[in-house]
Formats: C-alpha cells, sequence, structure tokens
C-alpha cells in the first residue's frame, strides 16, 4: 500500500489546464523525486498535495485512506509537511521559535499559560542533533544562519510536526557545495527513518544521488516513471523535454559521480 496514492488528478485555472488526468505515487521509506520542464505541472501538483489547491477531479488517499484537504493546515494534520524553496521561517525570530511556530508548547503557573520555553529549547537540540544540524546558539534569530543550517531547521519542524509525508522544494537551490551534500544527507536520514520524501529539483545530479524513483511530469500529465537504476540522466532529460527517447539497451549502468549525472535540467 502506497504512503500516498493520487489518481486521475485535474486542476483547471480558467480555461488553462494545469494538471490533466494524472497519477502519482509514493512509499514509506522512499524518496520520489519530481522533475519536469516549467509548466510542466510540478507546482500545482506538490500545491496539492499540500492543501493549497483543491482538484477539480480525481482522488487523494493517504495510507489506503481517502482525504480532501481545504488548507494546508488539513495537510499538516493529515502529516503532510512542504518546505517551499523559500522556507517560510521568520527570519527575525531565533531557532525554537521557528521550529514551534503555531505549535508552541506551554505549561500553567496558577491557572495562567505560559510558554514552556525550556521544554521547546530542549526539543530543539534533541532535533538538530538527530539530524547532525550544527548550531552553537540557539538564540540567534535565522536570518543569521547559512542555506544548510536554514533548510535543517525547516526539516527539524516538520519532524517536530511527525510528518509521514515531506516535501522538498529545491531544496539545494543556491547552496554551496558543501551545504548541498549536507541537504542530500538530510533527506537520506529522512528516508532511513521511515518517512516518504517527495523531491522537487532541477538539477539531475541531486536526483540520481538520492532517489529511488523519479517521476517526470510534461505539459500537466505524467511522461513516465522510472526507477533510478534503471534508468540514465540522459533519459531523464530525453523526457523532459519531449526528445526521443534514449535507447538503454547497450548502455553502461550510470554512474552517479560521473559527468552525466551532473548535468542540470531546465529549471523546473
Amino acid at each position: 500500500m502506497a504512503l500516498l496514492e493520487m489518481t486521475g488528478i485535474e486542476k483547471h485555472f480558467g480555461g488553462v489546464t494545469a494538471l490533466n488526468g494524472v497519477d502519482f505515487e509514493t512509499d514509506a521509506g522512499e524518496v520520489m523525486a519530481l522533475v519536469g520542464d516549467n509548466g510542466a505541472g510540478k507546482s500545482t501538483l506538490i500545491k496539492t498535495i499540500a492543501g493549497a489547491h483543491q482538484p477539480d477531479a480525481g482522488t487523494i488517499r493517504l495510507q489506503g485512506k481517502d482525504v480532501f484537504m481545504r488548507s494546508p493546515q488539513d495537510a499538516w494534520k493529515l502529516g503532510i509537511a512542504t518546505i517551499f524553496q523559500e522556507l517560510a521561517l521568520a527570519d527575525k525570530m531565533n531557532v525554537p521559535d521557528n521550529i514551534f511556530l503555531g505549535q508552541e508548547l506551554r505549561r500553567s503557573i496558577l491557572g495562567i499559560p505560559f510558554l514552556d520555553r525550556k521544554r521547546m529549547r530542549q526539543r530543539t537540540r534533541e532535533l538538530l542533533t538527530d539530524l547532525e544540524v550544527q548550531i552553537q546558539d540557539l538564540d540567534l534569530t535565522v536570518e543569521a544562519m547559512s542555506g544548510g543550517q536554514r533548510q535543517g531547521i525547516a526539516i527539524a519542524r516538520a519532524l517536530n510536526l511527525d510528518a509521514d509525508l515531506i516535501i522538498m522544494d529545491e531544496p539545494t537551490a543556491a547552496l554551496a557545495v558543501a551545504e548541498v551534500r549536507k541537504v542530500l544527507d538530510f533527506i537520506q536520514h529522512l528516508r532511513a527513518q521511515g518517512k516518504g520524501v517527495i523531491l522537487i529539483s532541477h538539477n539531475i545530479q541531486d536526483v540520481f544521488a538520492v532517489a529511488d524513483r523519479v517521476t517526470v511530469m510534461r505539459q500537466g500529465q505524467v511522461e513516465a516513471v522510472r526507477r533510478i537504476d534503471a534508468t540514465t540522466p540522459e533519459e531523464v532529460i530525453a523526457l523532459i523535454t519531449g526528445a526521443r527517447a534514449v535507447d538503454l539497451s547497450h548502455r553502461p549502468a550510470h554512474n552517479t559521480g560521473g559527468d552525466a549525472a551532473a548535468q542540470p535540467t531546465p529549471a523546473g
């Protein structure tokens, strides 16, 4: 049974069809990459999963049960967390306040509720330690953090929500090489915990480094789904662009560290 299963999803904006009969699924403990060119429908699809858009047709099942999400809050309650490229962190707030934003812990003194900052700091330190995120001073505002640290904070917040499915939108965009490696480590850590991860990326190297499968979208439809160990970067790029399919019958197995894997796809 798939963790998330979407069948026949359609979404229209006026006369524009953004999603046209999309079937999509991902499993627990799997990293599913989602790739495609601009306008392919990736953003609309993930916003539908995240509860920001409601489909005009089709069904969504989570752990085998039909669900209908009217808002991102509904998605959070169902265990779906989305980390958008912009991260949606509060730059002027410190680390614990960001991780517990909207989910603050409280204690009562003489019947008067107060924020339980001690417990929030303790839980924050546990989450960051588990992810191997190095932040010495939790009282620093997140605007002072590096891109890799900010991604770590966003992932820690998703884990604090006890999300089963985590959507990551271009998590390595504009990061230095060392920070890219760290974010990819975060993704592998989530998979090892049995979480489902949907990775939206324009970078083929990242996709082949961590994904188990890749779903290619084109013109509002799913063009193909491939296992990473049964495809190549060249075939994925051909599927994205609509070029003639690559003949793989005489190709050696891909090398994720080689030059071919380093080719980015068109921006999505």
